[in-house]
């Protein structure tokens, strides 16, 4: 199975809202942009390539689809009620077309299907939320493929360029001044750097009850701060559960065998501190679908293989 991997710029994402401000600003545009050119380079490194397009996904991605006689399109689902409304668009357009819409669930640490309790009887506060899913099994991540097969040479589709701000309509120097969020570089590359950053000054933190610690995160590093990174998708919730239960078991192994790793702290420190921050994303990326996303969402298919072209 070949597939056509995509990325599409959404104009209806730049420009001024109704309330006159910046849609997306110049920092956070070029952000995404960095974490584009990223997942590009990735691919590239596979084998395969990624598809760049400025333009409305239900126009573009038919478009893509006819060209290479695509089956089907795959996409993680959204929640939010401007991203719901293209996904709604993007499947009326390909249905007319007899390509089927799949979608995956991500984004969050435990999976949609194995929440115990249907979405419209999801506790509306945390606590109640925290409750019932602390108990569940966080499922286990998927092995990145070391090689791709090439994009589908039925179409000949040219992989495009990746804007730039002036593209996007968006002024690099809109202010002329710099900020903290400017220093940050958009991709998977960063995310894991930042990730195991946090996951070696957590391990340096003094031990449970050390100074009043109590299994967190304290002054300037009282947060992961990866949230950027796991907005755009350059990592995932389950992922950074992962890694930071591989460094905490590489903790535990070098203080058996009598080297502590150049650490006193905890390995549990850094694993409690994250699993608190992303319960939370996890509660409110839930609360959002259960209050904005149409009913019909709750029913979507499940993404299941293909047997020729598609692309995601």
């Amino acid at each position: 199975m070949s597939v056509l991997p995509v990325y599409c710029f959404d104009p209806r994402d730049y420009g001024k809202s109704s309330s006159g401000f910046d849609k997306t600003g110049p920092y956070r545009a070029n952000f995404l942009i960095e974490s584009v050119s990223d997942l590009r380079k990735n691919l590239q490194a596979r084998g395969s390539d990624l598809v760049v397009r400025v333009g409305r996904p239900e126009t573009v991605l038919v478009e893509l689809a006819k060209a290479i006689g695509a089956d089907a399109v795959y996409a993680h689902r959204e929640v939010s009620h401007d991203e719901v409304k293209a996904e709604d668009k993007i499947e009326e357009v390909m249905k007319d077309e007899g390509v089927e819409v799949k979608y995956f669930w991500g984004s969050t640490l435990y999976h949609l299907d194995d929440l115990p309790f249907k979405l419209e009887d999801m506790p509306s506060n945390y606590g109640g939320f925290k409750e019932k899913v602390q108990v569940l099994e966080i499922r286990k991540t998927v092995e990145t493929l070391d090689e791709l097969k090439g994009l589908p040479s039925r179409g000949d589709v040219e992989p495009g360029d990746i804007p730039n701000l002036l593209d996007l309509g968006l002024n690099p120097a809109q202010d002329g001044k710099a900020t903290a969020n400017a220093s940050m570089v958009g991709g998977e590359a960063e995310a894991l750097q930042r990730l195991q950053k946090f996951a070696a000054e957590c391990q340096a933190q003094p031990p449970k009850g050390t100074n009043g610690s109590h299994d967190s995160i304290y002054g300037a590093n009282f947060s992961c701060k990866i949230s950027p990174w796991l907005t755009v998708g350059c990592i995932s919730p389950r992922s950074m559960f992962d890694e930071l239960k591989k460094t905490a078991a590489r903790t535990i192994s070098g203080a058996s065998s009598g080297g502590g790793g150049g650490g006193s702290g905890s390995p549990d420190t850094g694993m409690n501190w994250l699993m608190f921050e992303l319960l939370w994303r996890d509660f409110f990326r839930f609360i959002t679908k259960k209050y904005s996303a149409p009913r019909k969402q709750l029913e979507a298919t499940p993404a299941t293989a293909c047997t020729t072209g598609a692309f995601a």
